[in-house]
């Protein structure tokens, strides 16, 4: 199956799971659009980050017949996840639920805590992820706007967004959680700061390597998998903005991949 894998965020957020989808199925096609003209989605009506997921996947499939979509963007998949299953023609495979399967595993005395955008732990997605495995857990949410601009900006360390850290991950820190889930794709370029401020015996789990074994498992059981063997694969990075900064940043935080990045226009 020679079709590529689609996958779209709101900007450099879902390289974490471009990565990580690269490195387990390397032989996969993949085509990533970061919307980076209109990111953050965190603070905008859920109904708008709605329209946005449908532009995108819907682009994804028609003008690159994509065999499955990776909504890699917390944000977008709280929003608009059920509505894209239910549309669209492919397998869509969201960072929610592989995120909170991996935070309950990880945990060892059942306190856990989840940070994301505003418009994802407002939407209640996590709580329900989280509810939906089973597991007796006790669950801190909190918001933490602002820290997406500062990966968008290239910024991930400095005494500036150490001190935001610290204030916005007070109530998780505060409820005394062994693990914490980076509940955006943003987040993993921020692991040190976070990592930092909730101490050495506090574990943090992204949801980007989860993401990626999901997706390799349903694209076998729908016998999806490209066979190795053939052309090396292809990897396109568009973007809804400037293109030269997609480019060099994207190129800094994922790797060379992004050095032939061309636009996205959407409708």
């Amino acid at each position: 199956m020679d079709r590529p894998i689609g996958m779209f965020d709101s900007g450099f957020g879902g390289l974490t799971v471009a990565r990580a989808v690269i490195d387990l199925l390397p032989h996969e096609h993949l085509v990533y659009i970061g919307d980076t003209g209109r990111y953050p989605y965190g603070p905008r009506p859920q109904a708008e980050v709605r329209e946005f997921a449908h532009q995108l996947a819907w682009s994804l499939v028609k003008d690159h017949d994509v065999k499955a979509i990776v909504v890699a963007c917390n944000t977008a998949s709280a929003a608009a996840l059920d509505e894209l299953e239910a549309e669209l023609p492919v397998p869509v495979i969201d960072v929610v639920a592989p995120g909170a399967r991996a935070l309950v595993k990880a945990s060892r005395s059942g306190k856990v805590g989840v940070i994301g955008t505003v418009g994802t732990i407002r939407s209640g997605a996590y709580e329900r992820a989280v509810a939906a495995t089973g597991a007796h857990v006790q669950l801190t949410s909190a918001a933490c706007p602002g820290l997406v601009e500062f990966v968008e900006r290239g910024q991930t360390s400095g005494d500036e967004i150490h001190i935001l850290a610290e204030r916005l991950l007070a109530p998780v820190h505060d409820a005394g959680v062994d693990t914490l889930l980076l509940g955006c794709t943003h987040y993993p370029y921020l692991a040190h700061v976070i990592a930092d401020v909730m101490g050495s015996d506090v574990t943090l789990v992204s949801s980007a390597i989860e993401t990626a074994l999901v997706a390799r498992d349903e694209l076998q059981a729908a016998g999806l998998l490209r066979e190795p063997g053939g052309e090396p694969a292809e990897h396109r990075f568009l973007s809804s903005g400037d293109i030269s900064w997609f480019a060099d940043l994207g190129g800094r935080l994922l790797g060379p991949e992004l050095r032939d990045a061309a636009q996205w226009h959407h409708d």
